[in-house]
């Protein structure tokens, strides 16, 4: 048995976990999907100050309170940029091993933000000065991004829609700071969006993909949509199952 820790990404709380959640459990795992600080069932408790520090601590106090050891961490998207590599770097020796769900960890003092390109982050400072009271991003309009995903079923995509939950900016504008201690741990790629061979062709011009082109790296391919624990949740639980064999 192993037991794992799903970490979501902007606007996702531990529902968009459920069915890879079902199928490691299914395998006899211990599975701890958890909602960060404003998100899914903590919607509630967003404030403007909620931020980067806030999800770090949501993670280690779970692993702190719940007494669990030699973790398999997994983080998607804004989760693996900074928080996966934050709790890893706080608490390695309860960690076993780091999953980045079509995401890598972002080099010292750079913020998600910071990542994006300049038209999206334009893009997002409007939408939450306009519509997320100066502090929030709101979710994205699902339908359009989900329009020709295939695979993708009808009750994923209506979970997104009325389940989604605006995203404290401050998570995204805070930038990360790491020691490095987190480097010493195993680490895969679960590979959507991009190839290894792109993120290594990026590698040497762009300064946030230097830390996943190391020989200390694992890739997995799963094509498909940014979201994979909606259209391929089977395949997904499989690599994870796999990584910890």
């Amino acid at each position: 048995m192993t037991t794992y820790v799903l970490l979501p990404g902007f606007w996702l709380g531990a529902w968009a976990w459920r069915d890879v959640t079902a199928e490691l459990r299914g395998r006899g795992h211990d599975v701890r999907p958890l909602s960060l600080t404003g998100m899914g069932e903590r919607a509630h408790l967003s404030r403007p100050d909620t931020g980067l520090e806030t999800h770090v601590t949501d993670v280690l106090n779970l692993i702190r309170y719940e007494d669990l050891h030699d973790v398999v961490l997994v983080g998607h998207s804004y989760a693996g940029a900074v928080v996966v590599p934050s709790v890893a770097d706080r608490m390695p020796e309860r960690i076993a091993r780091l999953v980045f769900v079509d995401s890598g960890p972002l080099p010292d003092g750079m913020s998600q933000e910071q990542f994006t390109a300049p038209e999206e982050r334009a893009r997002n400072a409007e939408l939450v000065s306009t519509k997320g009271e100066g502090w929030q991003l709101p979710p994205p309009p699902w339908r359009q991004l989900a329009s020709g995903v295939p695979g993708l079923p009808a009750d994923a995509l209506d979970r997104l829609t009325r389940l989604s939950a605006p995203q404290p900016w401050a998570t995204a504008t805070t930038p990360v700071r790491l020691t490095g201690a987190w480097e010493k741990l195993p680490r895969l790629h679960v590979l959507c969006g991009f190839t290894a061979e792109q993120i290594r062709a990026k590698a040497g011009t762009v300064p946030a993909f230097r830390h996943m082109a190391d020989e200390g790296w694992a890739h997995r391919d799963l094509p498909g949509w940014h979201w994979p624990m909606f259209d391929r949740p089977a395949e997904l639980a499989e690599i994870l199952h796999e990584s910890a064999a």
